[in-house]
């Protein structure tokens, strides 16, 4: 329900400037890649996105131990994560409800069933303790999600994955920069899957990217990404003679461009100083928010590293006379970007088809009713992080109990 606008004075913004959630940070860098690879006539898969792997890789693993595989989103790279592992029809992945739907959706796609676990209300991960009363003989996999860039508690998933024998895929969407106990995520499991989304951390419009330490593994997803053929494009068409190639699997079309690819490479570059612009401004953002009515992110002990990827409100509603939903709309209306980081998969309907219900998983519905993702990128000017503070400290101050 949309509530009228806060009586007196104007919005901290004007209309024609509306802040954009999520806007990337793109430059001159990436437009002249880009436009490189547009005159060099090769705009497939092709050297560009060998370079951007091999450049992925080594930031994830510099002893050269990960391989990295480019495609076309982490939805991909999660779809293809359970099929290269053989896990399908009949088998079942414990994962978290609250993730975005793609997690569950690569799951039901793969052919087998998620099988959900509730989180921690205060880190907004997989709650570890509640995982081995899931395990039965069909389960295959742990799917674990570092909400936000947070990472999870690995080191009791692993315990549990290797006393019931059971693969971990990491849902790593938002944690690129993560690290957890001083290990990079993306070196922990068997096999961990990144997003490049256009409001991701490291962006390539859209994309995403698989490590592994597993060689064997890795070849079998880079062969599935392109429709299960023994030889991608560039190795069929390029200037090193033509090549046959053969169907060798039933595989799918999730390969990353070159023209992506383009946009990674010198995002990647700039990812650990975006990284410092970010963390300025989550540390402005808990002192500016420290009074209000909100629960702020939980701090991370020093042998973690978050990503910060998403600065999260938690509402105290009962402390409002308003809803999320009404807050969002207030931001709205202060012409403030805003987004919701998320609606548990299991109250969307095409899972309540499945038997779930509101009341299932008590955190995820805590945090999905009360959550409000603000701006937080590093193309923020000042002003930006400052017209943010102001929007959200007006509108929880105005509807104050």
């Amino acid at each position: 329900m949309e509530i009228p606008a806060i009586e007196g004075g104007r919005p901290v913004r004007e209309k024609k400037d509306f802040l954009v959630f999520g806007q990337p940070d793109i430059r001159e860098e990436e437009i002249n890649e880009i436009i490189d690879t547009l005159k060099s006539r090769w705009i497939g898969t092709g050297p560009k996105t060998l370079k951007f792997e091999r450049l992925f890789s080594h930031y994830i693993d510099p002893l050269g131990q990960t391989y990295a595989v480019a495609l076309s989103s982490c939805t991909a790279a999660l779809h293809l994560s359970i099929k290269a592992l053989d896990i399908g029809p009949g088998d079942e992945v414990i994962t978290t409800p609250f993730s975005f739907i793609a997690t569950a959706n690569a799951i039901i796609h793969s052919g087998a069933k998620p099988v959900f676990v509730d989180i921690n209300k205060e880190t907004f991960n997989i709650n570890p303790d509640l995982i081995e009363e899931k395990i039965n003989k069909n389960t295959k996999a742990i799917l674990p999600i570092h909400f936000a860039g947070r990472p999870c508690e690995m080191d009791k998933i692993l315990d549990i994955a290797n006393k019931y024998d059971l693969k971990i895929i990491e849902d790593a969407a938002h944690a690129i920069e993560a690290k957890y106990k001083n290990k990079k995520i993306g070196t922990i499991g068997d096999v961990t899957c990144f997003s490049f989304y256009a409001t991701k951390n490291l962006t390539t419009a859209e994309g995403g990217m698989i490590t592994t330490k597993n060689k064997a593994l890795a070849d079998k997803i880079k062969n599935l990404s392109l429709h299960g053929l023994s030889a991608d494009a560039w190795a069929r068409y390029s200037d090193i003679g033509y090549k046959h190639y053969l169907a060798i699997n039933h595989g799918f079309k999730y390969n990353m461009t070159d023209l992506h690819s383009s946009l990674g490479i010198h995002q990647l570059a700039r990812l650990n100083d975006n990284f410092k612009k970010r963390e300025k401004i989550w540390k402005i953002y808990n002192n500016a928010f420290r009074d209000l009515p909100i629960m702020l992110p939980k701090e991370e002990n020093s042998e973690n590293l978050h990503a910060r990827h998403l600065y999260k409100l938690i509402l105290i509603l009962d402390e409002l006379k308003i809803t999320r939903d009404q807050f969002l709309d207030a931001l709205y209306q202060e012409n403030i970007g805003s987004g919701v980081h998320y609606i548990p998969i299991h109250l969307h309907p095409s899972y309540q088809k499945y038997g779930y219900k509101r009341g299932d998983f008590p955190n995820s519905e805590f945090i999905g009713d009360r959550t409000v993702s603000i701006p937080l990128s590093p193309a923020l000017t000042e002003k930006d992080v400052q017209d943010v503070i102001d929007a959200v400290t007006k509108i929880l101050n105005y509807y104050k109990k």
